[in-house]
């Protein structure tokens, strides 16, 4: 059975650090209207040393599985908020759009 734990966001560009799993991990959350790419995530080590950038935020899909030879713990999933496939606009991003760390009970 997945575990899920929400990540807090709020509609304006931002930077944080979380601790997902047993890692702490810094993220960069940024809006770019340019080309209607919306919403971007950009994820560091602890120490600030980029890991991966500029993954949209983009419902269906775990964001992190074309990355799994860097070992992440877990799985980043999108759901919109009326319809669980409406990506996040700016206005709605940790308001009706959130972003979830999921992980599988073992």
């Amino acid at each position: 059975m997945p575990n899920f734990f929400e990540i807090p966001l709020d509609p304006t560009p931002q930077k944080f650090s979380v601790t997902l799993g047993s890692v702490t991990y810094q993220m960069t959350v940024q809006y770019r209207a340019a080309g209607g790419a919306g919403w971007v995530l950009d994820i560091a080590d602890a120490n600030g040393n980029p890991l991966v950038s500029g993954i949209p935020l983009v419902t269906g899909c775990n964001l992190l599985e074309q990355y799994d030879y860097l070992g992440f713990a877990g799985r980043l999933w999108v759901q919109g908020a009326g319809d669980p496939d409406n990506t996040p606009t700016y206005e709605d991003l940790g308001v009706g759009s959130h972003v979830f760390w999921v992980t599988d009970s073992t």
